[in-house]
């Protein structure tokens, strides 16, 4: 199972401010995961993240079925 990490540790790693790091969550810019009111984010999907050039995927990261 993988440990999740924080919005500051994110925001370290992404060389952002932890408000801008909050924003790109609540915008779903960013992959995480809300518990209560707090952000936590998967280390490997921020990796796919960035290594994707810091592109959100159409849908969010949850992605939506296709519409019929």
């Amino acid at each position: 199972m993988t440990q999740l990490i924080d919005l500051n540790k994110v925001a370290d790693i992404l060389g952002v401010s932890y408000l801008r790091a909050a924003a790109l969550a609540r915008e779903g810019i960013i992959p995480v995961v809300a518990l209560g009111r707090r952000y936590r984010c998967d280390p490997e999907k921020l990796k796919q993240f960035i290594d994707g050039g810091g592109r959100r995927l159409p849908g969010g990261w949850r992605r939506k079925p296709p519409e019929a």
